[in-house]
């Protein structure tokens, strides 16, 4: 929560404990020990800007009806010199509190005065987390789904950070393994049929148009060189010449959506190392192995997962488990990250249970690791369902879509839902410049506040810093409304990264969008009463500023105008 929020909750618990003590001291209220009781913001704006259930928590201790106990804590509270004006008993026993003006005024000052730092804190502590996403196989190009864990992990990265955590963004290149083989098949098919080599291409290899390219592109480099050659030589040679172009591709087109990762760590890189081989050596050592049917199994059963599973194949070959097993090892012992985030797709809700298994048996507590699935989006247009198949090679592409769509527009709209939300993706509204379209509302906002500013200032008018005074004068409805989301946005980024929903954030900021026009269609900002504009002018100096930041942590344009 802001400075001023906290501060005000912990002042207010302390006058409450305070004068349930008056209360006890002068014979109102029995001995007993303190009850544990909450402070917290009614629904209802009527019932007062904070309520405490402590007379109904002190009921049982104080051996009294909770309206009289309220009646007691009341009679003894001393509100002064806080920011609060008053105290009144609701209902059975509630006591709802309401803030004076200055509590607004100094709201708007703190907003204003961190400036960039607005809606950071230091909840985090510092501790080291290590956000993996996207994290696509590199034997192709990047398809929507993709676009939404992009969006959603680096937004996702941006709230942690905000909420002070030590962040590192991370891409796990899959450069070895079965997805390699199909890799390295799907190329020397193509290839051999560019030599005129009569050959038909598996069903299940990738058949997508980026194969071909890099099979006519080795043609025109090597010729029929290696048309003849062994296959091992012809798939290695074709694999080093595709991969490395897939790689930096992927490592382009991220940089594009305005993703930078910390690290791309490779899967090759485990096995080079022995890590691994050091994998299974541990497990072996714990007790947590058998063999059967000529395979190494993992008792995963025995962890948490509800059925083993194979590590080494018996052809000797480790499944896809086992440097998985080895990455995050390498994460939370290796690097010594005191969480690890991963950000999966839907069909990975069994991969969870294994890997936390894993993790237990190699004497690690499993919670280190978290991830968070997301689910399917689809793409429409014109209200239809847009269908198409990766394999076949007529998926949309994140490059596609950036084609279509603005990047800020891609960037918010995936954010627009909780991550393991089916989420429907308008192409039409994402393209549209009007208030239907959310990120072009955000931005709209963003620039008027701009204009009027500007506007200000061409009429020779000088905002200062106004004093408590002045900004009392902003006690309308529409501007109390506004600072007190203004106030809430330490909280809400606290609560999307305990959550892990950065969707908390862009609805955060459409609600502060909304509340803004709402105040400027209801308000003239430029006055003839020079005290109240310049306290209306402040207002939205802070509104410009917090929304700036939300779109500077979520990589989106702020625009001065539109």
């Amino acid at each position: 929560m802001s400075k001023i929020v906290k501060e005000t909750q912990e002042i207010l618990k302390q006058r409450i404990i305070d004068a349930v003590s008056s209360a006890v001291a002068s014979g109102d209220l029995p001995e007993a020990d303190m009850p544990e009781f909450i402070i917290e913001k009614p629904s209802d704006k009527k019932n007062g800007d904070f309520s405490s259930n402590i007379a109904m928590a002190g009921a049982r201790a104080y051996r009294k009806a909770p309206r009289m106990i309220a009646e007691s804590i009341v009679s003894n509270l001393d509100l002064e010199g806080t920011l609060f004006e008053r105290a009144e008993i609701a209902g059975p026993g509630f006591i709802n509190f309401f803030l004076s003006d200055e509590y607004y005024a100094k709201i708007l000052t703190d907003v204003v005065e961190s400036g960039a730092d607005y809606g950071k804190s230091d909840y985090g502590q510092g501790k080291k987390i290590l956000v993996e996403f996207v994290s696509a196989n590199p034997t192709g190009p990047m398809h929507i789904g993709n676009a939404r864990g992009g969006a959603i992990g680096d937004c996702l990265a941006s709230v942690l950070q905000y909420a002070g955590y030590d962040v590192k963004r991370e891409f796990y290149i899959n450069d070895a393994g079965n997805q390699i083989e199909k890799f390295a098949t799907s190329l020397e098919v193509r290839y051999l049929q560019a030599c005129g080599k009569d050959i038909e291409m598996p069903e299940d290899a990738y058949h997508g148009a980026d194969i071909t390219e890099h099979a006519e592109n080795f043609k025109a480099e090597y010729g029929d060189k290696y048309a003849d050659s062994p296959s091992d030589e012809r798939r290695k040679a074709l694999v080093d010449f595709a991969l490395p172009q897939n790689i930096a591709g992927l490592e382009r087109d991220l940089g594009r959506y305005r993703i930078t990762y910390d690290k791309w760590f490779r899967e090759s890189t485990l096995h080079a190392d022995g890590s691994v081989d050091k994998v299974i050596s541990a497990l072996k050592e714990k007790g947590a192995t058998y063999e059967s049917e000529g395979a190494l199994w993992f008792k995963a059963s025995e962890y948490g997962n509800d059925k083993d599973i194979v590590l080494i194949r018996a052809n000797g070959l480790p499944t896809y488990i086992v440097p998985d097993i080895a990455y995050h090892y390498n994460k939370l012992v290796t690097r010594g990250f005191n969480k690890a985030i991963d950000v999966l797709g839907a069909d990975h809700h069994g991969y969870v249970p294994r890997m936390k298994a894993a993790l237990t048996a190699l004497g690690l507590d499993a919670d280190r690791l978290d991830c968070v699935i997301m689910q399917m989006v689809r793409l429409v247009r014109d209200g239809e369902t847009i269908k198409l198949s990766k394999r076949s090679g007529k998926a949309i592409t994140l490059n596609t879509l950036l084609e279509e769509v603005p990047i800020d527009a891609a960037r918010f709209f995936f954010n627009l839902r909780e991550p393991n939300s089916h989420f429907d993706f308008d192409l039409e509204l994402a393209a549209k410049q009007s208030s239907d379209n959310p990120v072009y509302y955000v931005q709209y906002a963003h620039a008027r506040i701009c204009s009027i500013l500007k506007r200000a200032k061409a009429q020779g008018v000088e905002i200062t810093a106004p004093g408590d005074d002045e900004l009392k004068m902003l006690c309308s409805d529409e501007e109390r409304e506004l600072i007190t989301h203004l106030s809430a946005l330490t909280d809400e980024i606290v609560s999307a990264a305990k959550s892990y929903d950065p969707a908390k954030i862009t609805h955060y900021v459409i609600e502060l969008a909304t509340l803004f026009h709402k105040f400027y269609n209801a308000h003239r900002v430029v006055v003839d009463d020079k005290a109240l504009m310049n306290a209306r002018l402040y207002l939205c100096t802070a509104v410009k500023s917090t929304i700036y930041n939300i779109l500077t942590m979520l990589k989106i344009e702020a625009p001065e105008s539109m």
